[in-house]
């Protein structure tokens, strides 16, 4: 599950996306906080596309109209991204919900009745993406496996923590850093799937 880093440079977006598909991502999730939103809808129709063609999952973070303008599977929302049971009556049955549940094992479970079809826990361990991030421990991931729903992680999650996270109950591994950032993001992404 990777998921993209904020930038202007939509050419260099689509070229990262593209060799992490390659590399056996099977979701994307576009993540955009800080761009204009004529280019975040530009961004977020090419990477729909590129999605489209590798047979991957199209995320789109926080944002339901994004969502629903460039067709994506799906819309990942955090706390204070709006009503949940709002959102999927907008996105309707066939497109994805996901929900971020920081370290709380009871908003997942709020979350599940609300419609999500997945849920994310995180972060896991110390994220340069987001430094004051919560932590959730590992321990969590087994704790919430009565949910009966899809348990991503997410935050700090490298190739050599990989292994511990999957350990604990996780059932996909949501990537930013670790992968856009390698001078070689398809094996990053081919070494991840391992």
């Amino acid at each position: 599950y990777a998921i993209t880093p904020e930038t202007p440079d939509t050419a260099h977006l689509c070229a990262q996306s593209a060799a992490v598909l390659a590399g056996g991502a099977r979701v994307l999730q576009y993540r955009s906080k800080l761009t204009q939103p004529q280019l975040r809808e530009e961004q977020a129709h090419a990477l729909a596309a590129l999605c489209k063609n590798a047979g991957a999952i199209f995320i789109v973070n926080d944002d339901v109209p994004l969502a629903l303008a460039c067709d994506a599977d799906g819309v990942h929302l955090g706390r204070d991204d709006g009503d949940l049971a709002s959102a999927r009556q907008r996105i309707g049955s066939r497109r994805l919900l996901g929900v971020s549940c920081y370290n709380q094992r009871a908003l997942a479970q709020s979350a599940q009745a609300a419609g999500a079809d997945y849920v994310a826990f995180g972060s896991v361990f110390s994220s340069g993406t987001k430094p004051a991030a919560v932590r959730a421990p590992l321990t969590l991931f087994s704790q919430a496996r009565s949910l009966k729903l899809p348990l991503v992680a997410i935050g700090g999650i490298t190739l050599e923590t990989a292994g511990e996270v999957i350990d604990a109950g996780a059932d996909c591994l949501a990537v930013i850093s670790d992968v856009f950032d390698a001078p070689d993001p398809k094996a990053r992404a081919r070494a991840l799937i391992g």
